[in-house]
């Protein structure tokens, strides 16, 4: 692929304030002072213009099958490309392992080893690819918002499709904008979105922007998924998980796929593996609250990783660590009852 010149471009959503800028692509609402970075460390404040300086830095880039992202539902078993550049809105045990693993992602993202590429390259890359998607993940798309738009806007040009795995930690303006262009989102959740867990472990105090966000995808008429790390102690209320998936129900609709997620700590003592029995106590509960398809991802794999039928529980999708052993839906139907799922392919 061609060499380009690095380009650094201006970011969108701000504006300017005595001594200062306010900075709203993300629920913090930063107010960054001239010469200083925001909280994600990718986004300056030069003479009161604000510029995204990972514009085109691309730190994870792969192609991966769509369950990978936990979209069960949006043309399955299908190709996408992975996207990735520097920058989070939260910090803390609970990242991907992708940041986990490379530290210096929170700590000096803009030092992390990178490739340059245009949005343009990058649906070229996926047409090249045989890709039906792009998906923009590893890091937090709404801080390579900039990038992650005008290459979901390029890619609508042609017949790629477009999806994001996000912490909804965002305003609502930048769903808007970018939402023309997506057509899936995989939204994040820890421990049902309690409020002590983001404030003590991700520095994140304002769990309601996550809420709001859900309802401006859904607004938008993008494909929606939601898992929910359950956190031992701190994240594992059943309470609160109700309430969750009560709200899903509610507000967005009751066959939005819900993924409950088992913690796997990686050397971090403070936490245990989340019980089994806990995540299957949550998915009971969750379906009792009107949620069609609840998914259980553990190790080792659960049977409740495959998709029943709602109508009759029949076998309709067979998956195993996310992917897709056996696909038995018809025409978007139970393949024994003839009851419409809700697949988009």
């Amino acid at each position: 692929m061609a060499k380009v010149k690095e380009e650094i471009e201006e970011a969108l959503f701000w504006k300017k304030e005595r001594n200062g800028i306010r900075d709203f692509i993300s629920a913090r609402e930063e107010f960054i002072s001239k010469g200083k970075l925001d909280f994600s460390m990718t986004r300056e404040n030069r003479d009161n213009r604000l510029v995204a300086l990972n514009f085109g830095r691309v730190v994870g880039l792969e192609v991966e099958k769509i369950e990978k992202s936990n979209l069960f539902h949006f043309y399955p078993n299908s190709n996408t490309l992975f996207v990735g550049s520097p920058g989070c809105n939260v910090r803390g045990p609970f990242c991907s392992d992708f940041e986990l693993k490379n530290k210096q992602l929170h700590e000096s993202p803009l030092q992390v080893k990178y490739q340059y590429y245009t949005p343009e390259q990058i649906v070229e890359l996926a047409e090249k690819k045989n890709c039906k998607s792009i998906t923009f993940n590893y890091t937090e798309p709404f801080m390579f918002f900039e990038f992650a738009f005008k290459t979901a806007r390029n890619a609508h040009r042609g017949n790629i499709k477009t999806t994001m795995v996000t912490n909804g930690y965002t305003t609502e303006e930048p769903i808007k904008k970018i939402g023309k262009f997506m057509d899936a989102v995989t939204v994040k959740i820890y421990g049902s979105l309690n409020s002590d867990l983001y404030d003590r472990y991700m520095g994140a105090k304002n769990v309601k922007a996550v809420f709001s966000a859900l309802k401006q995808f859904r607004k938008q008429k993008l494909a929606i998924e939601v898992t929910n790390l359950i956190v031992p102690q701190i994240g594992d209320s059943l309470e609160e998980s109700n309430k969750l998936a009560a709200w899903i129900n509610h507000e967005l609709e009751p066959e939005t796929p819900y993924h409950l997620i088992q913690l796997q700590p990686s050397g971090k003592q403070e936490f245990l593996p989340t019980p089994v029995s806990t995540l299957e106590n949550l998915a009971a509960e969750a379906r009792k609250q009107g949620l069609r398809y609840v998914y259980i991802h553990s190790n080792p794999p659960h049977n409740e990783e495959s998709t029943f039928c709602h109508n009759c529980r029949e076998l309709a999708v067979d998956r195993k660590n996310s992917v897709i052993k056996k696909f038995n839906v018809v025409d978007n139907r139970c393949p024994s009852c003839g009851f419409k799922l809700n697949f988009i392919s």
